[in-house]
């Protein structure tokens, strides 16, 4: 998409929100209106059981600026992000969570940094946080892993609150869990203007958090995901080529050493019963074993090589409803 028709949208996904929507949308309305932005507010209902729908409907019926789009079941963060991307309208897209914890205050200063700075995506940084110890203590060691792997110097990764340069959210794909690797996906995507704001925290005021302890395990996981797919889902056979090759080798040679230090044996002489046989030796195995191994990997990287050429690029959501389109 290279014609934006408005200022900003506002893309918000949302699980078992129905108590803050109303007065979410009211603080961006106000937001928006005291400075003059045309935007437009993409709810994007992630399978909710409570009466979420119900009110987004509402609000789209009686406010033109806002769409809804409703799944079949809970897909996740992510695939709320890319489908709610997939239709944004505008030169900036902000997006923020749904459970008023992120400010609609820090919109004009975000849309600023994009718009007249020129940054392809921006970080909110939570610096002062309203969240438990079991909760902080972890999401700072794997902010600090992800800078370290992924050479960005962002705080907060994971911050709900970011915006981005429209070209961005339409060129990159966010599936899984990788929500928070999308500055990530962003820089390797070739988005590299990527930078932070100070944001405000807020006290949850509805309802309950809805990640546990085991979106750190998840997390981690991701990122070893999301390193690797960004540097080889282009190029297995550069990966797996290379070590298949290099474990291939190790054993051909230690194969080949073991070989020829039994023919020096016998050509120096060696009495018959000193003399091992090549597979009497542990270390025959060891290089059989690298060699397996390194056929399976050269292999493995070639039907990778394959299937990337070949595999679609999108993912397909079940979409329920749709609200303003």
């Amino acid at each position: 998409m290279s014609d934006y028709t408005l200022d900003i949208s506002v893309v918000i996904p949302l699980l078992n929100e129905e108590e803050s929507l109303p007065e979410l949308h009211a603080w961006i309305k106000r937001v928006m209106d005291e400075n003059q932005f045309s935007y437009e507010i993409i709810f994007v209902d992630d399978g909710s059981t409570d009466t979420s729908w119900e009110v987004i409907d509402k609000l789209s019926a009686e406010n033109p600026e806002v769409c809804g789009i409703s799944f079949t079941r809970n897909y996740g963060k992510s695939a709320a992000l890319n489908t709610g991307f997939s239709h944004t309208k505008g030169r900036v897209v902000i997006t923020m969570d749904a459970d008023l914890q992120d400010s609609p205050d820090e919109i004009p200063d975000l849309y600023r940094k994009i718009a007249e700075e020129g940054y392809d995506l921006i970080s909110g940084w939570k610096k002062k946080r309203y969240d438990p110890i079991s909760k902080t203590i972890p999401s700072k060691f794997f902010n600090w892993v992800t800078r370290k792997m992924s050479g960005i110097y962002l705080h907060d990764f994971n911050c709900g609150l970011k915006s981005y340069k429209g070209e961005v959210v339409h060129n990159i794909e966010v599936y899984g869990e990788m929500h928070r690797y999308i500055p990530v996906i962003a820089k390797w995507a070739g988005f590299g203007k990527i930078g932070e704001q100070v944001v405000e925290h807020r006290a949850r005021k509805y309802g309950s958090t809805k990640f546990g302890l085991e979106r750190f395990v998840n997390g981690f996981l991701d990122l070893l995901s999301i390193t690797f797919v960004s540097r080889y889902r282009k190029k297995p056979m550069h990966l797996f080529g290379t070590l298949g090759s290099l474990s291939f080798f190790v054993g051909a040679v230690i194969t080949l050493w073991l070989i020829g230090l039994k023919v020096y044996e016998i050509s120096a002489g060696v009495p018959s019963d000193q003399i091992r046989d090549v597979v009497d030796q542990p270390l025959f195995f060891l290089a059989l074993v690298a060699i397996i191994m390194g056929t399976q990997l050269f292999l493995t990287g070639f039907v990778a090589e394959l299937v990337s050429r070949n595999a679609s690029k999108e993912n397909d959501y079940l979409i329920r409803e749709k609200r303003g389109y």
